[in-house]
């Protein structure tokens, strides 16, 4: 499988042999990395666009912002490069648009961490790719892995939409949740994701514990559910073992541990569980997932919980959280899918 994958041209090859303009889309953290790996990889960048009500009089990196049709009027044709991420319907059906009129490519470039999954990336863990792949629960899961892949190596949209899932089938299908469900939401930010279980329980449930690490986030999900029986709300963060840490509370649903920012508690698993018998455990803890693994033994084992894991925040994660919840306890299956969001964010593992 992994072969096949590689014979594929990479987005960074492509973009450093093309003789056509180079125009990045997109003006946010993700276009700064992208312009970072340009400039490590000496890929010329022709100019930067915005969406028609994003252009107004400024200067990205460099360069003045400019719309679509003032780059089609100064150039007879282009390369565009997606630099952000959405899942918004109608941003997608723009990005598709935009490729029936011109090469289009995502260069994937990591949410957190370091490492880019590039061709080098998937050469040096290839033994545990296979790993990974051999071991996933269904063909559909096989399916998601290997095109996850072709999109991280090439960024081509094809394969980014081609085994594609909604919500619907992942927790119809796979978690199938009970009415006596107690639930463990990492990440809840402002109880998006528990009102997400509570619609899948048909809102029953046994009992919720809702972790969140950012005061803002923290106060809104408390206001959110102000009379709800067995509702339990945590102020703190998710790492392998109990400490303060500083936290960055000033990117949304991003928010991350940092240098600097609001002192806050970071706790494990297996503390939040001592005295909370969770069946259903959710974690989109941007990107402290592995060091979530690294101290959930007890519950992983004696427990054995339902998981909905995020798997896109780092590079590894495509391969390192299923291997450590597999040695947690190898009588998890899993099941890997993809949610609609450009780039492959919303890429979950499901284990039962």
């Amino acid at each position: 499988m992994i072969e096949e994958i590689l014979k594929n041209q990479s987005a960074w090859e492509y973009l450093k042999s093309t003789d056509l303009p180079i125009i990045l889309y997109g003006t946010g953290n993700g276009a700064d990395r992208v312009i970072d790996e340009y400039e490590r990889l000496g890929i010329k960048l022709s100019g930067v666009m915005a969406s028609d009500g994003f252009v107004r009089d400024r200067y990205f990196r460099g360069f003045k912002v400019k719309s679509i049709s003032d780059f089609e009027n100064e150039f007879s044709d282009f390369v565009i490069t997606v630099g952000f991420a959405s899942q918004r319907e109608e941003v997608i059906e723009n990005i598709l648009n935009l490729s029936k009129r011109h090469k289009l490519l995502v260069p994937c470039v990591p949410a957190f961490g370091e490492a880019f999954l590039n061709r080098e990336f998937i050469v040096s863990h290839k033994s545990e790719l296979e790993r990974v792949y051999s071991v996933l629960a269904d063909e559909k899961s096989k399916l998601v892995f290997s095109d996850f892949l072709n999109f991280s190596l090439t960024g081509e949209l094809s394969y980014l939409f081609a085994n594609e899932t909604d919500k619907d089938e992942a927790f119809y299908n796979i978690l199938k949740l009970g009415e006596n469900e107690s639930y463990l939401d990492l990440g809840a930010y402002k109880g998006d994701t528990v009102d997400e279980f509570l619609h899948y329980t048909g809102g029953k449930y046994s009992s919720v514990k809702a972790v969140e690490p950012d005061k803002k986030s923290f106060r809104k999900l408390k206001e959110h559910f102000p009379d709800k029986d067995n509702f339990y709300f945590v102020n703190c963060g998710i790492l392998d073992e109990n400490k303060t840490v500083y936290f960055n509370g000033k990117s949304g649903r991003r928010n991350a541990i940092s240098d600097s920012g609001d002192e806050t508690m970071v706790c494990t698993v297996d503390y939040l569980c001592e005295d909370f018998p969770v069946t259903y455990l959710k974690a989109d803890i941007e990107g402290c997932e592995n060091e979530m693994l690294r101290c959930c033994e007890r519950t992983f084992r004696e427990l054995k919980p339902k998981l909905n894991i995020a798997a896109y925040h780092k590079s590894e994660d495509i391969y390192s959280i299923p291997l450590k919840i597999l040695e947690l306890n190898p009588d998890y299956k899993i099941y890997l899918r993809h949610h609609r969001y450009i780039p492959c964010w919303d890429l979950n593992y499901y284990c039962i």
